[in-house]
């Protein structure tokens, strides 16, 4: 697999019908920047869709890949490790705060289990049917999935993506369940972004103590003497100090772009993916919204790398995608007042005033 292709399938979203839907933004009966920046994200909207006026979102969806990670056993995570099955039941008991507004908002929720650790038989078929594995290897002392396990994992991401555009879905809101994810997500930033490991070390969703955070700085630092040597190599970054929920989403955002499919990125550990996406195919962040802050060291880190700027900052630490789906409804009025504002009546088609008529 060579996934430096995506260089070259990944195209910007059309520049000249951002243009156009900015002229035609410089005619509504709103002055430009009264709506802040709703008028930025109307703009966006409408370069994706390559259309002018911008279409409503009226399919989007919550992806949620899943997924435990080794590296959750040296007490890293504030839940035990190889609970993720729990964090997945709950979302599909629709008892999970993602479920409960998606729910509300109308908003269909998707679980992939890449990796979760409980038999398979424990959660849906449709949920388990792409798995690489049941849990991924510490990253600390060794690799969290074999070459073969992450190239099945980042086609497994590509499926999801062709299975989601060819179903209808016009905008994606991407996060994960995982336990020990944010430990994985701050070795990849940190690696990423060559900087240390208490630069990126966060307290994760569901809080941590100091001690818990030493531990978690200290294998996030020796997960990076083990990237760096194969920083060049993203499918060998994302095998040796990944895993295959993190590997999956990385080639779930890519093939997003490459289908022209939007995406609007959760937390750390959604952030990471993206930036591996990016380091693969530079063009890609075009097509990826920030919807949260979560407070996390390391997302803010990637975030600035991709120059990525949060739509929502309410101190969401939960995860799940949760933050990422509040950010939805401001995406939606975006929308909709781009494309249902009607325009000064003092111009024409074309934007130019429009002269009197004579008796």
């Amino acid at each position: 697999m060579n996934l430096d292709d995506f260089g070259n399938l990944i195209e910007r979203p059309d520049g000249g019908v951002r243009r156009d839907a900015e002229e035609r933004r410089e005619r509504l009966i709103v002055p430009p920047g009264a709506l802040g920046r709703l008028d930025e994200l109307g703009d966006w909207l409408s370069a994706a869709q390559s259309a002018v006026p911008v279409k409503p979102v009226e399919q989007p969806r919550v992806v949620l890949f899943a997924g435990d990670h080794g590296v959750a056993g040296l007490g890293v995570s504030a839940r035990p490790a190889g609970t993720t099955r729990d964090l997945v039941r709950s979302v599909l008991d629709g008892e999970s705060p993602v479920a409960v507004l998606a729910r509300r908002f109308g908003v269909p929720v998707r679980v992939v289990d890449m990796a979760v650790d409980c038999d398979q038989e424990e959660l849906p078929e449709d949920v388990v049917r792409h798995r690489v594995r049941r849990g991924s290897g510490r990253i600390d002392i060794e690799d969290a999935l074999t070459a073969e396990e992450a190239e099945q994992a980042v086609r497994a991401g590509m499926a999801v993506a062709d299975e989601e555009a060819d179903s209808g879905t016009d905008l994606v809101v991407l996060g994960d369940l995982s336990v020990g994810g944010t430990t994985v997500a701050g070795a990849l930033i940190a690696a990423l972004c060559g900087t240390d490991a208490s630069v990126v070390t966060g307290r994760g969703g569901a809080g941590i103590d100091d001690l818990a955070w030493m531990r978690k700085c200290a294998a996030i630092r020796d997960a990076l003497r083990r990237a760096r040597p194969v920083l060049g190599d993203q499918l060998e970054l994302l095998a040796a100090t990944g895993g295959a929920d993190v590997a999956a989403m990385t080639g779930f955002l890519l093939q997003c772009a490459v289908r022209r499919t939007p995406v609007i990125l959760d937390g750390v550990v959604s952030a990471a993916c993206a930036l591996v996406a990016q380091r693969v195919a530079f063009r890609a962040p075009d097509w990826w919204l920030a919807g949260q802050a979560s407070g996390e060291p390391g997302q803010a880190k990637a975030l600035d790398r991709m120059a990525l700027n949060p739509l929502l900052d309410h101190g969401v630490t939960v995860g799940e995608g949760t933050g990422a789906l509040l950010a939805l409804p401001l995406v939606q009025a975006a929308a909709s007042l781009a494309a249902e504002l009607p325009e000064r009546p003092d111009t024409g088609p074309d934007g130019t005033p429009q002269e009197p008529e004579l008796d």
